[in-house]
């Protein structure tokens, strides 16, 4: 007899899933029994937020889905930040979690781990948040989770499974992945309207977000064809790798780039929610489009939100960037010389570039040319959001942007080096975002990843210090205790060592990157800012 648990193990192999992060309790061993039997991979985290961030990291640097396995109450209670997080950055994951027994549910009689409503406190965080009650809906349950991922704009979707349906017997489901929907194409009309106004531009501007990572080839050929430069936002690095004569980098938060979207007479946005982060960190206003907007976006919702488009396109962005490209090639446009002013931009924005920060990730960069850097809300992080930019896509992200979570970038990291271990993963926090996911440089050991763990050490909360002290509030609860990270480092089993200069960070990461488990290493703010 197989039981639910174990057909839905072979299902998620079936679908693709070869990761699960998860922490086993009474509640979940069932979902244990039949994983020996397949090649999925379980991974355990020390907290369930940890698990969260790992999937995450995961998604972002594999671009597939994994599994989170989370017990009921306080389970759900914890992951539900990583749930934020990957909804706000629309990173898909799945999360698997028990729940009360069928005929217990929602009584309030005081059971194990029980809540009033388990479905109602992450549908805030969830795409969508189902309850499994017969095994014979497993197989449309999951198909609508992987179409999510496939079809529409992804995030978490959560399914909950009774303690006692997890045990049922489901010999008879069908185990066949269902065919899953294709992503939606654009509208012939629209995109022939589209490309009509490219032609004609005189200034056209080319805006990506995190929804343009799966049409790299598409963006550049047809930035190339019209001359347009292209701006990115943080989720967005990479798609055209910053050597591009065309690729400006920065964010749309600069100044000179929110006065070029005001200026150009066509901007062509694709996959960005034109949120508050990425286009108006310092609260300067709402981002102002001077000329023609043209929105593209998976996510039907997102094309009324934050900004009026002139035109509308709801469509998987590699679809609509090759009909585009395609409409494009029979129409000849003038020459723009779009390089020149990408050059022009990309001058003025560099101009506004810290030395110091210039430095330590060009030391970075210099140890590890393939690097992935997972980043946390620390004072480097800010920077990278303007200043940092890839040859690739998915080798920058963080959560200093968006949710805006803490303590992301180590289990993230994790989670990163997991879904491509050719490539050498950092893992960038401060001493105080660290001290919300420490321990899981024991998951890090254990699973024995060859990572880097950098700790920006100001000791405190230094950011949000500078910000209380401008606005004459007092200082209170930023200046923290810091612990001796190398000590804790070494007692977890990790390579610890404090970076002095630019030399010594280099040789340490290139170090790091040869060796078997993962490394701490601690930079002061001290030794790299001011001198």
């Amino acid at each position: 007899m197989a039981t639910c648990g174990e057909v839905l193990v072979r299902m998620l192999e079936a679908y693709g899933v070869d990761t699960v992060f998860g922490i086993p309790g009474v509640h979940t061993v069932e979902l244990y029994r039949g994983l020996p039997r397949t090649r999925i991979r379980h991974v355990t985290p020390r907290h369930e937020q940890g698990a969260g961030f790992m999937a995450d990291g995961y998604a972002r640097v594999g671009g597939k889905p994994a599994a989170c396995f989370i017990i009921t109450g306080p389970g759900m209670t914890n992951i539900a930040t990583a749930m934020g997080q990957a909804l706000a950055d629309s990173v898909p994951m799945l999360v698997i979690s028990s729940v009360s027994r069928a005929h217990q549910l929602r009584l309030g009689e005081g059971r194990l781990h029980e809540l009033p409503d388990q479905r109602a406190l992450v549908g805030g965080v969830a795409v969508f948040s189902h309850t499994l009650l017969r095994p014979d809906e497993l197989p449309k349950v999951l198909a609508r989770a992987f179409a999510v991922f496939a079809s529409e704009r992804p995030g978490p979707v959560h399914i909950e499974i009774p303690v006692d349906v997890i045990a049922q017997p489901a010999d008879h489901v069908d185990e066949r992945p269902w065919p899953l929907p294709s992503a939606p194409a654009p509208d012939p009309d629209a995109i022939q309207t589209a490309a009509s106004w490219l032609a004609e531009s005189g200034r056209p501007l080319i805006v990506l977000g995190g929804g343009a990572i799966g049409a790299a080839s598409e963006v550049r050929t047809l930035a190339e064809h019209i001359q347009a430069p292209v701006i990115n936002t943080v989720n967005a690095k990479g798609i055209v790798p910053a050597s591009h004569p065309l690729a400006v980098g920065g964010s749309g938060s600069c100044p000179d780039l929110r006065a070029e979207l005001a200026e150009a007479d066509v901007v062509l946005a694709v996959g960005t929610e034109f949120g508050e982060t990425d286009y108006n960190f310092y609260a300067d206003g709402d981002v102002q489009v001077g000329g023609r907007l043209i929105r593209i976006d998976v996510d039907l919702a997102q094309l009324t939100r934050t900004i009026r488009p002139s035109l509308a396109i709801r469509s998987d962005a590699r679809l609509a960037m090759r009909a585009l490209g395609g409409a494009l090639t029979a129409l000849a446009p003038a020459p723009r010389h779009g390089d020149a002013r990408a050059q022009s931009l990309r001058e003025r924005v560099q101009l506004e570039r810290n030395p110091d920060f210039h430095a330590f990730f060009a030391a970075i960069r210099d140890a590890l040319p393939e690097v992935v850097i997972v980043g946390d809300s620390t004072q480097p992080t800010y920077y990278a959001c303007w200043y940092y930019e890839t040859e690739r896509p998915r080798r920058y992200f963080h959560s200093a942007s968006g949710y805006g979570t803490l303590g992301y970038a180590i289990p993230a990291a994790i989670g990163a080096k997991l879904a491509d271990s050719s490539a050498p993963v950092i893992g960038l926090i401060g001493d105080g975002a660290s001290q919300f996911t420490i321990g899981e440089l024991a998951s890090a050991v254990e699973a024995e990843v060859p990572i880097t763990f950098l700790i920006w050490n100001n000791q405190g909360y230094a950011e949000i210090k500078r910000y209380m002290i401008e606005r004459q509030i007092p200082a209170i609860g930023v200046d923290l205790y810091t612990p001796d990270f190398l000590a804790i480092a070494t007692g977890f089993g990790c390579h610890a060592a404090r970076v002095e200069t630019l030399e010594s960070l280099r040789s340490e990461l290139r170090a790091a990157n040869e060796r078997r488990g993962p490394s701490v290493l601690e930079a002061r703010e001290a030794d790299f800012l001011g001198k």
